[in-house]
């Protein structure tokens, strides 16, 4: 089955969200602190990659209790954010993921290079 199928809410701290935006503060300081930020494109691609992978998304978390997250990810076509480095080099993304937190069911979407883990 695909897409995620129960109720889940947008994480609301902005520091989630503007950690994968590009020039906040948020990766600012990741820059600083890891050197690399995977950020979207824009704040509408943010959105569009969170609508696909709710509606179409596959599982790739891992259910164990070492894990705190249940995971969802997306291949796009089109690059969907980058990683940027403290070089001013950047990587191309093309898979979004949503990490909800198992407890709350408050999540947030992430770019990635592909899934974490797999089933």
């Amino acid at each position: 089955m695909s897409g995620i199928d129960r109720n889940i809410t947008p994480d609301r701290r902005p520091s989630l969200v503007d950690r994968h935006l590009p020039n906040t503060p948020q990766v600012q300081r990741l820059l600083q602190r890891e050197g690399r930020a995977h950020v979207f494109s824009d704040r509408q691609t943010l959105e569009r990659v969170t609508q696909a992978i709710i509606k179409s998304g596959e599982r790739t978390g891992i259910d164990d209790e070492e894990d705190d997250y249940e995971r969802y990810g997306l291949y796009f076509p089109e690059a969907i954010g980058y990683i940027i480095r403290t070089d001013g080099s950047q990587t191309l993304l093309y898979y979004g993921e949503i990490k909800i937190v198992k407890t709350t069911g408050e999540y947030h979407a992430i770019p990635r290079t592909s899934p974490r883990r797999t089933c």
